[in-house]
């Protein structure tokens, strides 16, 4: 939770920028005249931000990757390629495209990239005149896109393209990107809202949202690249890492002594996100139809923080197999913290032969039902020949980074130091007389017996 200090300085910072953007923009007068025709009316005053952007993990999504085990060298990596069992696909077998007709004779149009910021008359991760001429600027910087213009279609040539809102009135009205902005994408990832990190980022649900803090308060963004944190299952990245222990936060946060010394070992999550939602299991290789006569694979969904967190000590380092993503860490590499993370298993195909987790086309899928025509249609468009599809599960840890409750809210010593705490010290390596020490009530009881004199 931030401290008031912390909240002054950095509301301070969120203050004098929305001042900043209060003002007209001064371009306003010159788009008003002149009408918006895209990036290139942007770089009248901006030069060179749209070659700078089409080098950036939004643009390209996917990025080289350094902590994660696996990987072929020099090869990036990120949701234009990876497979896993929570999306199935990427930007390669699920380009933007029109889904075949379904048994009620419907269609529209589907894929993993739809949230790319471009018209995609280029593909994604592309560069050059035509890429940056297709980048969609207004729809982080205008205070007034309409959403409702950014829908995909067919152009003349047969091209399935996004459009998008280019208005004057658009283009006239820049602010500061809001949360709202940056979760119309990012909260409905994973194939709906809330199915893939399950995190709804309001007052009710995040102390920052409530303290008046948008997303890049604490993404701080530079030359259009975002810090980001460790997440084991989120690889692109920018090259610029965050923590809560930046320029918010110490890492002696607290005025209690006893609770700064957790903070070697402990970071600052596992106390203050005390629970997520969203899917936890998926299954593709079973899909089920739909109202509208379309197919979408077997999820089982949870609401926001209707998940408790598992615990593990995490390094920043990356186990990465077929069957499992997850941290790497021990209490005695000197490096590991324990860490909250939301698991997920899905299920989906393997390639017998290989081992390797199989991607899917979801075209097929969607219309039919048929999942094993997904696959087909993905090995097509991969160049893969020789296959054989057996069905089985992958686990995954999702960091559990965003919905910090409020003080009151946080684990406290008795959800931790009792027998039937929330943190399970044998699985994190701790001997049986260890445990025995950590969750006797000598550790705790005086400041517990003492804390409570003031609440009564």
């Amino acid at each position: 939770m931030l401290g008031k200090a912390a909240i002054a300085s950095v509301l301070g910072v969120a203050l004098a920028t929305s001042v900043a953007f209060a003002k007209e923009h001064p371009g306003k007068d010159y788009i008003l005249k002149n009408g918006y025709q895209g990036p290139k009316t942007c770089e009248v005053c901006h030069p060179g931000k749209a070659k700078e952007f089409t080098g950036t993990v939004h643009w390209k999504h996917a990025s080289k990757v350094d902590n994660v085990d696996n990987l072929k060298p020099g090869v990036e990596y990120g949701m234009k390629n990876r497979i896993y069992t929570m999306c199935n696909g990427n930007d390669i077998v699920n380009n933007l495209k029109e889904i075949p007709p379904n048994q009620m004779g419907k269609t529209k149009f589907s894929g993993c990239n739809t949230c790319h910021p471009g018209d995609h008359s280029t593909p994604v991760g592309s560069t050059g005149p035509q890429a940056e001429e297709s980048i969609d600027c207004l729809i982080c910087h205008s205070t007034k896109y309409d959403f409702s213009k950014r829908k995909p279609g067919k152009r003349a040539d047969g091209t399935v393209i996004m459009s998008q809102d280019r208005s004057t009135e658009a283009a006239a009205n820049l602010g500061r990107p809001t949360a709202k902005t940056c979760m119309i994408c990012h909260e409905s990832a994973g194939g709906g809202v809330l199915v893939k990190r399950g995190f709804s980022i309001d007052p009710k649900n995040d102390v920052h949202v409530a303290n008046g803090l948008a997303c890049i308060d604490c993404h701080q963004v530079k030359n259009h690249k975002f810090p980001t944190g460790y997440d084991p299952n989120n690889w692109a990245n920018d090259g610029i890492r965050m923590s809560c222990a930046g320029e918010c936060h110490t890492e002696t946060p607290h005025k209690d002594a006893d609770l700064n010394r957790h903070t070697a070992k402990i970071a600052c999550q596992t106390c203050h996100i005390t629970r997520t939602g969203g899917a936890s299991a998926k299954d593709f290789t079973k899909w089920e139809k739909q109202d509208n006569g379309f197919w979408e694979p077997s999820t089982l969904k949870q609401n926001v923080n209707e998940t408790r967190p598992v615990y593990a000590w995490y390094n920043h380092t990356v186990t990465n197999t077929p069957k499992f993503i997850g941290p790497k860490g021990s209490r005695t590499d000197g490096k590991s913290k324990i860490y909250p993370f939301k698991i997920f298993q899905g299920k989906a195909y393997f390639d017998k032969l290989t081992g390797s987790l199989l991607s899917m086309d979801f075209a097929p899928p969607m219309a039919t039902g048929d999942s094993l025509a997904g696959v087909a249609s993905a090995a097509k468009i991969l160049g893969i020949k020789k296959y054989e599809p057996v069905p089985g599960w992958q686990t995954i840890y999702f960091g559990s980074n965003h919905l910090v409750g409020p003080k009151s809210k946080a684990l406290t010593c008795t959800n931790c130091h009792v027998p039937n705490g929330v943190i399970n010290f044998a699985a994190l390596g701790y001997s049986k007389e260890e445990v025995a020490k950590l969750t006797s009530p000598e550790v705790y009881f005086r400041k517990v017996v003492e804390s409570q004199k003031d609440d009564f």
